[in-house]
């Protein structure tokens, strides 16, 4: 397998990843800016790959403690590696596993909080073939509703769930989250100020009460010149900034 070594949040971070197949990307790093939990708190990256989200955290929740699960066994050595490579062993694992086992099985107890980046898609037929290196990163054929009963059952009561997704499945996301969690806050991610969120991160405390909140919108991308980020994504992307929670 061939490995590239590259660089996250302005250089902070190191991550080795294959050079062909699925390529850590902005979620990723959306996704950590987004982790918020009490100092000491044990985080789970569910399906964490190379482990770019859960040490992109761990960079910027310098009294957070941090595990993997990730199925590939490719991913999870690249993830070993990645953890030593940054010097955050003391604060990291990762084991092999699959999203949707009993936690109980897997020898974990609850967590305080949960990330997770789902694959995207459920039905191969909707989505023009990617590469086969890719496909496990982007389908999942048990569905989302296998994701959101792991990442329930994953954390203690008071809890939170954090995992983004496409926009067009939040319905989707609320249904099955909504018997056991609540207390939902949806931050939308669009690629212009004039464009329809493509992407929600969304936010739920297992067993929560307080009302919905829909926070403002994070926009990428400035119109003039398409490929320039707006500030705030900037910052975001450099670790400069955190999505703040209320």
């Amino acid at each position: 397998m061939s490995v590239t070594e590259n660089a996250l949040l302005n250089g902070h971070l190191r991550l080795r990843q294959a050079s062909e197949g699925y390529r850590v990307g902005m979620d990723a790093v959306l996704l950590a800016a987004a982790c918020q939990a009490r100092a000491g708190a044990r985080v789970l990256d569910a399906g964490c790959g190379v482990g770019a989200v859960m040490l992109a955290a761990a960079v910027l929740n310098p009294d957070l403690s941090f595990m993997g699960l990730e199925r590939d066994p490719d991913a999870v050595a690249l993830a070993r590696e990645n953890i030593t490579l940054n010097g955050l062993g003391a604060r990291a694992d990762v084991m092999e596993g699959a999203v949707g086992a009993a936690l109980a099985a897997l020898g974990l107890e609850p967590f305080d909080a949960v990330l997770a980046n789902p694959p995207f898609f459920d039905d191969q037929g909707a989505l023009r073939g990617p590469a086969p290196a890719k496909l496990a990163a982007w389908m999942n054929p048990e569905g989302l509703e296998v994701w959101t009963r792991f990442l329930i059952t994953a954390v203690r009561e008071g809890g939170t769930i954090t995992l983004i997704h496409r926009a067009d499945r939040l319905a989707d996301i609320l249904t099955a989250l909504a018997p056991k969690a609540g207390a939902f806050q949806i931050r939308p991610i669009a690629p212009f100020a004039d464009a329809p969120a493509k992407r929600v991160i969304v936010r739920a405390v297992r067993t929560g009460k307080a009302p919905l909140r829909l926070l403002p919108p994070l926009i990428l991308h400035e119109r003039e010149g398409e490929a320039k980020h707006t500030p705030a994504a900037e910052a975001l992307l450099r670790g400069a900034a955190r999505l703040e929670w209320v």
